[in-house]
């Protein structure tokens, strides 16, 4: 039986394992943290997970769907809040079939690893940091955490799960020619909580995630099983973008109380402990990474945020990194023991499309700070609503395209963008959705999406 180790226990990780296992490999899951099953998750600083049918497909895969779904709550759309107190409701997909899931990633991660430890061929340890690796020779160094130990474990192949800071890719940017690109956003969030009301009620919908998109930050909330809300407030980080829109202008009670009451009066009565949050919690980085090559011949591979974080903003981080680990196991399954060809097809297929949710991810953040509430762009919507009823096989809105089908990354993107394109040129002069000439619509779908698709 051929040994894999995987650095990392994360969602991605813990998902690999049992993929591996249900092939037949023996794997080591190695994770610097200790285990959150026993000692609780770290809080304060996180943002609650948007599970969508690339995530879906792949937890079908592995049999974990069906728990999943009990703890998952649908989110049918956006639920836009002005700072007037007026609510504004954004549908996600054609209808209520078309919905994103709520997730606690603690919970996720830890049936993740009840199902991997079930597999007897799957073993996770804890508390080992990844110090060294020896690439030609397939060797690991860990060293305990706690006690200090240090050791060497050799493995037929490693595959680095470990997240945006990732300690195998560290080592393999030490390798000429390795391309790296990391970015981060002058933006940071900071997690608050919306607590539930008598006998676990949710104090607003809790089948939409709500946004207060104030142009140039933002805050969001998704609900959780408890009756609670997640909030996360993205924000500059300093003066740059305005004196009063930053975290270093917040620095103390009054800025921050006085800001909160002024742009977010509805929820701040709904956040008793507001100031511990904001002065307790830490301010989270926003990052997006870049790299290449992913794979070191047959013996070593990266996947998910290792190789290709992204901000969140488009709720696909998690949902990519789960399609990674399905891409991986439809590669194994085409070349069976050919890591070679193995890893360098998973190359091919995820690189491409990596780079084009990480641009989707970005682009989105615009969309939800400050457009969701423009008008131009909700006229823009209307007609899009229009044109994929009409057009429901050629004309897929991207949101859709991203969230709701398994449709490439790179192709939503390019498609995305040319659809935008004809929505801009439809809008002119249009003043509904429903007003918009209905022969250009016609010609230019033909025209720009007939070629290519």
């Amino acid at each position: 039986m051929k040994k894999i180790t995987i650095v990392g226990a994360g969602l991605a990780g813990s998902l690999l394992s049992v993929y591996l296992a249900k092939k037949g490999f023996e794997v080591s899951v190695y994770e610097r943290r200790p285990d959150m099953r026993k000692s609780g998750a770290a809080g304060g600083k996180s943002i609650n997970l948007a599970l969508s049918t690339r995530g879906i497909h792949a937890l079908k895969e592995v049999g974990l769907y069906d728990e999943i779904r009990k703890i998952a709550i649908p989110m049918y759309g956006r639920m836009i809040h002005l700072v007037e107190g007026e609510l504004s409701f954004q549908r996600y997909g054609k209808d209520d079939s078309e919905y994103i899931n709520a997730v606690s990633r603690a919970d996720l991660n830890k049936s993740l690893m009840d199902l991997a430890e079930k597999n007897p061929g799957v073993k996770i340890l804890f508390n080992q940091r990844c110090s060294g690796i020896d690439f030609k020779n397939g060797e690991i160094n860990f060293r305990n955490e706690l006690t200090g130990e240090t050791s060497l474990v050799k493995s037929d192949r490693i595959i680095a799960t470990d997240g945006a800071t990732s300690a195998v890719r560290l080592e393999m940017q030490k390798i000429p020619r390795f391309n790296f690109a990391q970015h981060y956003e002058n933006y940071g969030y900071k997690e608050l909580m919306i607590p539930s009301g008598k006998d676990g009620s949710f104090l607003m919908d809790k089948n939409a995630l709500h946004i207060w998109p104030r142009g140039s930050f933002m805050l969001i909330a998704l609900p959780n099983p408890d009756g609670s809300f997640t909030c996360t407030l993205f924000l500059a980080y300093d003066l740059s973008l305005g004196e009063e829109n930053s975290f270093e202008y917040l620095s103390t009670e009054e800025r921050a109380d006085a800001f909160f009451k002024k742009q977010f009066p509805d929820t701040y009565e709904m956040i008793p402990d507001f100031k511990k949050d904001f002065f307790h919690n830490p301010t989270g980085s926003l990052m997006t990474v870049k790299c290449y090559p992913w794979i070191i011949e047959d013996r070593v591979a990266l996947l998910g945020d290792a190789c290709h974080a992204i901000v969140p903003f488009f709720g696909q981080g998690m949902n990519a990194a789960f399609e990674d680990c399905t891409c991986l196991n439809e590669c194994i399954e085409k070349y069976g023991t050919d890591w070679k060809k193995i890893f360098s097809e998973y190359q091919e297929l995820r690189k491409i499309n990596s780079d084009a949710i990480a641009d989707l991810a970005q682009e989105n953040f615009i969309e939800m700070r400050d457009l969701v509430s423009d008008r131009d762009f909700l006229l823009r919507k209307k007609i899009e609503t229009e044109l994929y009823k009409k057009y429901p096989d050629t004309f897929v809105p991207k949101y859709s395209m991203v969230t709701f089908s398994r449709i490439p990354y790179s192709v939503a993107l390019k498609r995305g963008r040319i659809q935008e394109e004809i929505l801009k040129e439809l809008s002119k002069g249009a003043e509904s959705g429903e007003s918009f000439d209905k022969d250009k619509a016609d010609k230019l779908i033909k025209e720009k999406l007939g070629k290519i698709f």
